[in-house]
């Protein structure tokens, strides 16, 4: 009996455990493809396997036919040679799998700070929910996923070290090595112990208390962790180069102007629809509120609302840093509150708290993992790109008949190219936007959105063949169009070929195909 007593606490799942277990096999089991509904997965991999097999880092583009090749700061090479690793031993089952992983510690990390601040185990849940609801707009397979969890670690280390004083910012400097290795959210890291050195500093300015001296030490040292942050960060392949890569990235207005994740969020697609509650209930719960914030937190509120307004990838980060917050002004609140529901939530709250404190271990989210593993090896659960709004099928016929010549393709079809046809196939463009640069994104937004001189630009690149979306404008203009001949068409996508000598063999041979009525 006394045996079955020391065991019990190990069997009984956490609420942590909970949520981990739930989002990892429904992320991992899930027969919808969500983390790879963005093929920028495929190149990342092949990136991956490029710097394995060769051990360099490429300095220039290898995947487009653009000569000479563009410069490329390949400033995510880590996290592709994670990807290249895991592919090799299990495919993309396998990165789907780990990302899945990956993402589920981030909110079982963030439940568990919450519960830091909150004594309301039930309140707690909820905003964890919340946040998890929000971010879930940008869960894909790809490196950024690195970014919310070093964000996840790094903010609570910051706030352990201004709210209950224990220093662990040592292991600030070895997560920032690794953090711009992995992926360019890095700069959040600074935006973040920024804010951090900034407010201690003006509360050192402002204070007149005993707390004074308490800002200044604090701000001296979290002022000596950012220059050696700083310096560890140039650790890199390109150095001092990384840092000004994310600049670039943010003034090119091309990029940001038309690339989906970095457009402000369209708050009439249902996608959004949590992110939009969240900043109504954050609102709501500050004007109610009785306690002030102080110039860290105000700071953080107003900066990661502004990039979530800008961009729609930056959502996820607003849910992260604003729930902390929100859940220090929401327990006093619930405290003071009275009533006969709120009498309730509390004594449930309480009576759920002391079971879940008495869980321990982490059985339940090892026992997942392995199982999640085990189902990958044996086959038994499979991801892939979706073959009904990716051009499998067409590259398919690509590998088969080896067209020559340069093609024009879109981004998207691009990254999947690479993936799957890369070295035989060189594309056009491809989801490295920030590689092409102004010039060669403004040509290729021409031909894609079909506006006048398009032709000019087929011609400038010597373009033989297009591989273009189904059912679009440009794809029926083609159809039209003496000069290409359809060779290949699915519900997804088609393939032209210039209408010259030296195509005249396949245009002969495929002369019958016609085009796909448009789903649905």
């Amino acid at each position: 009996m006394n045996r079955l007593k020391r065991i019990t606490p190990f069997l009984i799942p956490s609420l942590a455990d909970i949520m981990f277990v739930s989002l990892f096999l429904i992320l991992s089991l899930s027969a919808n493809k969500g983390l790879l509904n963005d093929c920028d997965t495929g190149y990342h991999i092949r990136a991956g396997e490029y710097i394995i097999d060769t051990l360099s880092i490429p300095k220039h583009d290898i995947f487009s036919f653009i000569s000479p090749p563009l410069p490329w700061t390949a400033h995510e090479w880590l996290s592709e040679v994670i990807m290249a690793t895991i592919h090799r031993a299990a495919g993309l089952t396998g990165v789907a799998a780990f990302f899945s992983c990956i993402i589920s510690l981030v909110y079982y990390l963030i439940f568990k700070i919450i519960r830091v601040y909150n004594g309301n185990i039930l309140a707690a849940s909820f905003i964890t929910l919340l946040v998890l609801a929000t971010s879930q707009i940008h869960w894909l397979a790809r490196p950024h996923i690195f970014s919310l969890l070093l964000m996840v670690v790094w903010y609570y280390l910051l706030d352990k070290y201004q709210y209950q004083h224990e220093d662990y910012l040592y292991l600030l400097a070895p997560i920032m090595l690794l953090w711009v290795n992995l992926h360019g959210g890095f700069m959040a890291g600074f935006i973040l112990i920024g804010i951090y050195l900034v407010g201690n500093f003006v509360m050192f300015i402002t204070s007149k208390d005993s707390k004074k001296d308490l800002h200044r030490q604090k701000a001296k040292k979290l002022g000596l962790v950012t220059v050696f942050c700083f310096l560890v960060c140039l650790i890199n392949p390109y150095t001092y180069h990384i840092l000004l890569f994310p600049f670039k990235l943010a003034s090119n207005k091309v990029l940001m102007d038309n690339v989906l994740e970095f457009m402000s969020p369209n708050f009439h697609k249902p996608s959004v629809i949590f992110f939009e509650f969240f900043m109504l209930l954050t609102l709501g719960l500050f004007a109610l509120s009785r306690i002030r914030l102080n110039i860290i937190e105000l700071t953080m509120v107003i900066l990661f609302t502004h990039m979530s307004l800008y961009s729609a990838r930056y959502i996820p980060l607003f849910a992260i840093i604003v729930a902390p917050v929100l859940i220090k002004q929401a327990e006093p609140m619930l405290e003071q509150s009275v009533g006969k529901f709120i009498s309730f939530f509390k004594k449930r709250a309480s009576n759920i708290s002391t079971i879940d404190a008495s869980a321990k271990g982490y059985l339940w989210p090892i026992l997942a993992i392995v199982l999640v593993a085990a189902l990958v090896a044996k086959g038994k659960i499979e991801h892939s790109f979706d073959e009904k709004i990716k051009p499998v099928a067409a590259v398919e016929f690509l590998e088969k008949e080896t067209l020559h010549g340069n093609m024009f393709d879109n981004d998207e079809f691009g990254d999947y190219i690479i993936y799957a046809a890369w070295p035989q196939y060189k594309v056009f463009f491809d989801g490295r936007s920030d590689m092409y640069g102004t010039d060669i994104a403004k040509e290729y937004l021409r031909v894609v959105r079909f506006k006048h001189g398009w032709e000019k630009i087929i011609e400038k690149y010597n373009i033989t063949w297009i591989i273009y979306n189904a059912n679009s404008v440009f794809s029926r203009f083609l159809l039209q169009n003496d000069d290409w001949k359809l060779i290949y068409a699915d519900k997804v996508a088609n393939i032209f070929l210039k209408n010259i000598p030296e195509n005249q063999r396949l245009i002969e041979k495929y002369s019958n195909v016609e085009p796909v009525e448009e789903i649905g």
